[in-house]
């Protein structure tokens, strides 16, 4: 999975994610301990879901070898 350059403190979308698409989630690394995900249609309105360093990672490698259940 591509990555997106991770400046302490931004919010990136994936590199999957394109300027047209409604659709797309964002990502801040600089929670303690903690990985935020927001809502890129609303921005900083958006309420983040802060979810532990070691799930995301988990998450992450599950998408990554498509072993998420449906």
């Amino acid at each position: 999975m591509p990555t997106a350059s991770r400046q302490e403190g931004a919010w990136y979308t994936s590199s999957y994610s394109t300027g047209g698409q409604n659709d797309c989630v964002e990502v801040n690394h600089s929670l303690a301990g903690r990985v935020g995900v927001r809502d890129s249609k609303l921005g900083s309105a958006s309420p983040v879901l802060a979810i532990p360093a070691a799930q995301w990672v988990c998450l992450l490698a599950a998408v990554q070898d498509g072993t998420l259940p449906a």
